[in-house]
């Protein structure tokens, strides 16, 4: 909190002079907006200066959204050096002087901690860039400020309140305020949805790109894992885990995706990661679903989202998709195999991640964090336990058979999967609804998702997912998933762009203070 302050102390100060010339940056893309800094329209400064205006004027007051957990202090000097460079004839690429949030468990080397929504790691200043951040920096993106977001990435416990940090609060849903922005991505999917930035880097172990993407009315990508690094990032689970784009339009994912990808030495997942590196936003068309095959899973849905379901296939069909319906296979233990993994790998992650830390931070292992938790119960578990934690302190290593063989079912039952669904209908594409609508916040029961979800597949399996916004139900946004087989995020952009294009059903939020509930609620006399 105390960083947020004193970065937007530092900014206020400098505003007034601005405020003429500051630019409307609600709804613009980021496209768009790459091409007005491009072509001279704007500067990066002023870009910068109005996304850190509406945050001042959105975040902490009026709507008070609490998805920017702090404000980078060194922001309008780096969009003032990028604007130095473009006038000396220097250009990095689209993303050139474009402002961006970090969710806060990637590390930056700006002034702010990377708390991962913790009190134990308030004092987590390392000044490093994660591998990730170092490529986007290069690329000439703006570090905004870090977007807050569940706390420990939603792994401490498995009756949380998805959005909601010890640090930053509770994350609120632009749509409707009294609704989940999902997790453990929400300040990234609240702040981008509300326009605080032109995109922002979210992080996904199952769901946690996809779902805040979805319900804030988004696309997000869940890459491939391997595709971008996770050297500096608090992490859960190596064989899960992968930073991805967020924004409000495949394109623009497509534009951050492409600064995001490559091999990082440290980690040993991303190797063959350069092989894939190209510019993934260029050749998007309305013709990326021309004859194409898609298979189609249909779960048991609510009638409001199976209508907007049945639109998004339309609008697929439109653009000349072949539909072919499927079913999932049987995937019997999957979940319990999910589970150990998860916690076998996030105290053997977490333990490695906390030794690299400065020594303000004095928690530097699980069990640490446990006891640090039990000592500031009334600050850290107002509303729910850290039963995950306690089940993680408590698995057998790396070595175990036990977790050796979950983690062999798991991905190798998660792949045949996807892979039987995709050979039955002669398709590289399986699209799915993402998930139902955004639930209400709720601190007592904590999390009650609706409808199905898409992400378990993809996620144990590693391979990529891609969420594009399918429409609202009862002012509500929900997504439609596109699966595909490792490596395939190019395919995946192109079948997404072309249905975004054809079926623009994408609103932008109202800040409504509660969803409509539809008509009959107050009985009809």
């Amino acid at each position: 909190m105390r960083g947020w302050m004193i970065g937007m102390a530092l900014v206020a100060a400098a505003l007034p002079a601005q405020a003429q010339r500051r630019p409307n940056v609600e709804e613009l893309s980021l496209a768009e907006l790459s091409a007005q800094i491009a072509d001279g329209r704007i500067t990066s400064e002023a870009a910068t200066r109005a996304y850190l205006a509406r945050i001042a004027a959105m975040d902490r007051k009026g709507p008070t959204l609490r998805s920017v957990i702090s404000i980078n202090s060194d922001a309008i000097a780096q969009a003032r050096a990028l604007d130095a460079e473009r006038r000396a004839g220097r250009t990095r690429g689209p993303l050139h002087g474009v402002p961006i949030l970090v969710k806060d468990n990637i590390e930056t080397a700006d002034p702010v901690p990377t708390t991962a929504g913790s009190l134990a790691l308030k004092g987590n200043l390392t000044r490093r860039d994660a591998p990730v951040v170092a490529r986007l920096r290069a690329a000439g993106a703006v570090i905004l400020g870090k977007a807050n977001l569940s706390e420990w990435a939603n792994i401490r416990s498995n009756r949380s309140m998805s959005g909601w940090s010890a640090v930053g609060g509770l994350v609120r849903n632009p749509y409707a305020l009294d609704r989940t922005a999902c997790g453990s991505s929400s300040g990234s999917g609240a702040g981008v949805a509300a326009s605080f930035a032109a995109a922002a880097l979210g992080t996904e172990t199952d769901g946690s790109i996809i779902c805040p993407s979805a319900v804030n009315g988004l696309v997000g990508l869940k890459p491939t894992v391997g595709a971008v690094s996770r050297t500096h990032v608090v992490p859960i689970s190596h064989s899960q885990d992968t930073p991805g784009p967020m924004a409000r339009s495949v394109r623009d994912a497509a534009i951050l995706y492409s600064a995001m990808i490559g091999s990082d030495p440290a980690d040993a997942a991303t190797t063959g990661a350069d092989a894939h590196r190209r510019d993934h936003a260029a050749g998007l068309s309305t013709a990326g679903l021309q004859g194409v095959r898609v298979a189609v899973l249909r779960p048991d849905m609510a009638p409001d989202l199976k209508v907007r379901f049945d639109e998004a296939l339309a609008a697929m069909a439109r653009a000349g998709a072949v539909l072919v319906d499927v079913q999932r296979p049987p995937t019997p233990g999957l979940g319990e195999a999910e589970q150990l993994i998860l916690y076998t790998e996030l105290k053997a992650d977490l333990d490695a991640y906390l030794a690299t830390t400065p020594p303000a931070v004095t928690a530097r292992t699980l069990d640490q964090i446990i006891a640090f938790n039990d000592a500031n119960a009334a600050a850290e578990m107002p509303y729910f336990g850290q039963e995950t934690f306690l089940s993680a302190a408590k698995t057998k290593g790396l070595a175990d058979p036990a977790y050796l063989a979950a983690l062999e079912k798991g991905q190798r039952m998660a792949r045949e999967a996807i892979d039987t669904m995709l050979k039955a209908a002669d398709a590289a594409i399986l699209v799915a609804p993402s998930l139902g609508a955004a639930w209400f916040a709720d601190p007592v029961h904590g999390d009650r998702s609706t409808g199905p979800s898409a992400s378990q597949l993809p996620a144990v399996s590693g391979w990529p997912h891609l969420t594009v916004p399918m429409g609202l139900v009862r002012s509500l946004p929900v997504g439609v998933s596109f699966i595909g087989r490792a490596w395939s995020e190019q395919q995946l952009f192109a079948a997404g762009y072309a249905y975004e294009q054809a079926a623009q059903a994408r609103r932008a939020p109202r800040y409504l203070p509660s969803a409509d509930a539809g008509p009959g609620m107050d009985g009809h006399r």
